[in-house]
């Protein structure tokens, strides 16, 4: 039964009793009845057929109605007692299928499974029917629900707010031409898992102008208006009643704003324009930003996310506070989150709503400000370091470029009080580095500190002091002026000047002159730093892995890391346990309850460790070998539905599954690959059998539609993959499989088949990652470079445990300077495939853009950026090394076991205590 009720109504039952008294009393009987009463009364399909898909929409209400209790609960407590609440703020959150994650959490798996098989269904059928939710692409969204589901299950007060996009990134489909981009329809089906709160809307502007009003404040008026209207996902923690939301907003204006006279007018485009420009924001995750249009999209899509939510946000404090409001309480009432540079507009946002809209001083707001406010660093590429230009803001929020401007000026006063005015090359070079607006023109005030005094020009007699006749010459040079008349007296050697230029130049105008750094360049553009306004305007600053923390405090933010050490801090990345072993890995969870004595380990990854003395048990060896062949034969059926080709599940599972970018390396992959088939074409039957290990190579990830290189990556590896896997002579030896549209649902059926996971991006790039942590999580072995979370998930569980390669991160800087001087000679096996691809054999598509990019010592898009060729030799070395130790079931199978247990210190559960006692300052809160 629904249980949604007015949350202000009180009954002589408390929402707490009666959520006990209904969820020990849910039974698969009573499932059945209320999964039938949802595919009947809730309809969205027509009534002859229970198909599965009608089933899961049905199945998914009737989660939701025991959800529902909790999360009214949840929310009612919340409000009741005022506590401190974390926001945590996202452009993606890539939640992947909610079905059995709810279930799961809800400790109903069983029932449900019983009550779906007495309707004719079963569960793992009913949940593949539902999509993915398309709102994220990469790490950063996985990350941002691993966090949630951490936060619910650790009952810690939190929410998260993001957009909610029609047609997310993109669906990926595979052709003959590589990657091609369709729209998603996830939504097309309605989805079941949302309620919309229709009377939880807010007003957005963009455009307009700022006038001083009569009470002395800003007011922004004019431009274009959009509302947001709020579309809430509740998520559930394990083995608690604490459900937390996910608020996500959907765009759109009034009725009023469509035109009927022009509609009716034949002007039917014209009549819908307000809709279609507000209801686009949230068609794309990530629309492309090569036009003007598409930077405006973007720059609208993220003030949306920070407005709407900064706006619900200090509604609900004002609402708890009630009587007793004091806005120096917000920021023991409020934490705010921000995933990356995505939201840095909650900083100028907040202090507008806060100055202009509720009367505070500016210092007031400040204050406000930074204390609430606080930025995850998750890149160290300049290019992902958002720079937003200042004409393209200024046009679209001009209140807020007031804010940033006096930011940026009260920032430059704080470096000239560090570091003083004697020392103008180094005040120069921190105010650079450390500026937000970039590119623009020095304050009168702060200009004149820059001021560099003209050498006056010395008089005739001063000027015969100093010049020193070595010859006869036409003319002398002094002090760039010419003087055209020099006559020698040889007796005296005294020389005599002509001076009427020099008293020319004497009185010439000896205005001082403006350092050239205090003025713009006009061939340059005018920007907005937004990770410079992160840093400025927040109490914290993370990196996400303790070697990126160090680059990040080192490199990237070295000059604000000086100025205030205390804001930066590490918190390395973690997963949930639950989605990622407990739920998608159940053969591997019951193996690992049974040896460790319970299941305590889902909520505590330190029970883990329990598994190292059995590490050597041949019984257990042997159900663990046997749950990742269960688990292989899946993806066998998988990859043969995805692809069309057939693979064995008796050969090695090689994956990389992740964004296609040129940092994260495919293409070095890819090439060791070719240089492997190439090897095996060479050889005899009998000793290519003998060489090498049998390998199904498994690629997956998306490339941005616009980024060309990456393009010709998966192009590439398709390629490649319909000769290999076309060979008579090869078999099963090699299959290369590129798995299309990537995405959790497909990681949760890839990451518990593998068997050795590639994690390879050039040292120093990756600030983390999260996916090298669920394979080693699910015993899967690592080959990977010293980078992101490499680092320490490396210290885990062992060197012997993990397969390493490749530079370091100290040595790339002076790798490149070497390339640059022509000083690289590449290995003879790195040419040698690159003749190979070029050759032909992989057919006809021109590969020397590819191929080009790894030759050459300078220019874009040449010179090996990423070091592939560099570091190939030590990777084809490595693969040889992972061969042998393969070979050996044995020491492999507790090399995976040791994976495993020691994956503790990866859990999101642990990341989020830190989070929740570092930076928010808010403590768990358990529902009675």
């Amino acid at each position: 039964r629904s249980v949604a009720s007015d949350r202000g109504v009180q009954g002589s039952v408390s929402p707490e009793e009666e959520i006990s008294s209904v969820l020990n009393s849910i039974d698969s009987s009573t499932i059945a009845s209320n999964i039938k009463h949802h595919a009947e009364f809730t309809p969205v399909f027509s009534p002859e057929h229970f198909s599965p898909l009608k089933a899961y929409h049905a199945t998914a209400k009737s989660v939701l109605d025991t959800l529902i209790m909790n999360w009214n609960a949840t929310y009612d407590y919340y409000d009741r007692t005022n506590v401190k609440q974390a926001y945590y703020l996202s452009m993606e959150f890539l939640q992947g299928r909610a079905l059995t994650n709810a279930v799961g959490n809800l400790e109903l798996t069983g029932q449900y499974a019983e009550a779906l098989q007495q309707l004719g269904h079963s569960l793992e059928d009913v949940a593949t029917q539902e999509p993915d939710a398309a709102l994220g692409n990469g790490g950063l969204g996985r990350l941002a629900s691993c966090f949630l589901d951490s936060l619910a299950t650790l009952n810690y007060p939190a929410w998260g707010y993001g957009l909610r996009y029609k047609h997310g990134l993109f669906k990926q489909i595979i052709t003959k031409d590589g990657q091609e981009e369709v729209a998603e329809n996830w939504l097309e089906m309605g989805n079941p898992w949302e309620i919309v709160r229709t009377d939880v809307s807010y007003p957005v502007k963009f455009y307009g102008k700022v006038v001083e009003g009569t009470d002395g404040r800003m007011h922004w008026i004019g431009g274009e208006n959009i509302k947001v209207v709020a579309h809430d996902i509740p998520i559930p923690g394990y083995k608690t009643k604490t459900t937390n939301n996910l608020r996500l907003w959907s765009t759109t204006v009034p009725s009023q704003d469509f035109d009927l006279e022009a509609f009716n007018a034949g002007d039917h485009a014209s009549a819908y324009e307000a809709h279609l420009n507000a209801e686009k924001i949230c068609h794309v995750l990530y629309p492309g930003d090569e036009s003007p249009e598409g930077k405006v999209l973007r720059l609208k899509q993220q003030y949306t996310l920070c407005s709407a939510s900064l706006q619900d946000i200090i509604a609900r404090f004002e609402r708890r506070a009630g009587d007793s409001l004091s806005w120096e309480d917000f920021p023991s009432k409020v934490a705010v989150q921000m995933n990356d540079t995505h939201p840095t507009l909650c900083i100028p946002e907040l202090m507008r709503i806060l100055i202009d809209v509720k009367g505070l001083s500016w210092n007031e707001a400040w204050s406000i400000t930074e204390r609430t406010v606080a930025y995850t660093n998750h890149t160290v590429l300049p290019e992902a370091l958002e720079k937003w230009s200042l004409d393209i803001m200024q046009k679209l929020l001009p209140r807020h470029v007031e804010i940033i401007e006096k930011i940026d000026g009260e920032l430059m006063n704080i470096i000239i009080s560090k570091y003083g005015t004697e020392d103008t090359s180094l005040l120069k070079k921190k105010i650079k580095e450390m500026r937000i607006l970039d590119n623009i023109d020095l304050p009168d005030s702060i200009a004149k500190l820059f001021v560099k005094p003209k050498e006056k020009k010395e008089s005739p007699a001063k000027l015969k002091e100093k010049l020193l006749v070595k010859s006869l010459e036409p003319s002398v040079v002094v002090e760039e002026k010419t003087v055209s008349k020099v006559e020698i007296n040889e007796d005296s050697e005294e020389v005599e000047v002509d001076s009427e230029e020099v008293v020319e130049a004497e009185n010439e105008d000896s205005e001082d002159e403006l350092d050239p750094f205090v003025k713009s360049d006009p061939k340059l553009p005018r920007v907005v730093r937004m990770a410079n306004l992160c840093v400025v305007g927040g109490h914290s600053v993370n990196g996400v892995a303790a070697i990126h923390s160090e680059i990040v405090k080192e490199d990237v933010f070295n000059s604000f890391y000086e100025m205030w050490p205390a804001k930066f801090q590490n918190k390395t990345n973690g997963v949930t346990p639950r989605r990622w072993i407990r739920f998608c890995n159940p053969e591997l969870s019951a193996i690992i309850s049974k040896w460790i004595g319970s299941d305590d380990w889902v909520l505590n990854t330190d029970k883990l460790a329990e598994l190292k003395k059995f590490a050597d048990d041949e019984d257990l060896q042997s159900e663990w070998r046997a749950a990742k062949k269960a688990n292989k034969v899946k993806v066998v059926s998988l990859i043969r539905e995805k692809t069309g080709y057939i693979v064995s599940p008796d050969a090695m599972f090689d994956v990389q599954v992740k964004r296609i970018h040129e940092y994260k390396r495919q293409l070095l992959n890819i090439l060791g690959i070719v240089y492997r088939y190439k090897k095996m074409k060479e050889m005899s039957a009998k000793d290519r059998i003998n060489s090498f290990v049998p390998r199904v190579c498994i690629f997956g990830g998306k490339a941005f539609a616009t980024y060309v290189q990456a393009k010709r990556i998966v192009k590439f590896i398709t390629d490649v993959a319909a000769t290999v896997n076309h060979d008579p002579e090869i078999g099963d030896l090699l299959k290369v499989v590129f798995i299309p549209d990537y995405n959790v649902s497909v990681a949760e059926a890839l990451i518990p088949a593998s068997e050795l996971s590639q994690h390879i991006s050039t040292a120093g790039m990756e600030a983390s990652g999260t996916s090298n942590m669920k394979f080693a999580m699910n015993g899967c072995i690592l080959i990977g470079t010293l980078d992101g979370a490499n680092v320490e998930i490396r210290e885990e569980v062992g060197e012997e445990n993990f397969f390493l390669f490749g530079a370091e991160a100290h040595e790339i800087a002076g790798l490149r300077k070497e390339r640059a001087q022509g000083k690289f000679v590449p290995d003879p096996r790195f040419e040698e495939v690159k003749r190979f691809v070029r050759s032909g054999v992989f057919g006809t598509y021109n590969y020397d853009d590819l191929m080009g990019s790894l030759e050459g010592n300078e220019g874009y898009g040449r010179a090996d950026y990423f070091l592939v060729g560099k570091d190939f030799p030590s990777y084809i070395e490595c693969q040889e090394k992972v061969d042998k130790a393969y070979r050996d079931q044995k020491l492999w199978t507790r090399m995976s076991i040791l994976n495993t247990a020691s994956s503790s210190k990866f859990n999101s559960d642990r990341t989020i205590h830190e989070y929740a006692k570092d930076i928010w300052d808010i403590k768990p809160v358990i529902l009675p």
